[in-house]
């Protein structure tokens, strides 16, 4: 069973930074593609990052675009959500996921972490 914990969350000005990383657990991360989704009580959780097994390609959201930045480093088994110029919009509970399909859709991932909340304060 893969494992997946988040962390870095926490409370931020608006206009400033967190990363985000994603710890998963066995050898098998590298088969997986991974992704980051967020989800704010009473809404639907939305697609924020993928990024491919290799690390190649990465695919964000348009309201994410250009402020954050998915990466992965395979021989820690850990993904990566650089978030920058943070607004209280991106105030959410972020998930991390895992899958065998490079996609932008929910249900195409297999695994899911717990959360951690990040929280923008304006």
């Amino acid at each position: 069973q893969v494992q997946l914990v988040e962390s870095g969350g926490g409370l931020v000005q608006a206009g400033g930074s967190l990363r985000l990383s994603c710890a998963a657990s066995g050898r098998t991360f590298i088969t997986h593609t991974m992704g980051w989704f967020r989800q704010t009580p009473g809404k639907e959780r939305e697609f924020v990052a993928a990024i491919s097994r290799s690390g190649g390609s990465t695919y964000y959201a348009d309201s994410v675009k250009g402020r954050f930045t998915i990466s992965r480093d395979n021989a820690k088994n850990t993904v990566y959500l650089q978030m920058n110029s943070l607004k209280p919009e991106d105030t959410a509970v972020y998930y991390c996921a895992a899958g065998s399909t490079y996609s932008v859709r929910e249900y195409n991932y297999n695994y899911w972490g717990q959360g951690t909340q990040v929280t923008v304060s304006s």
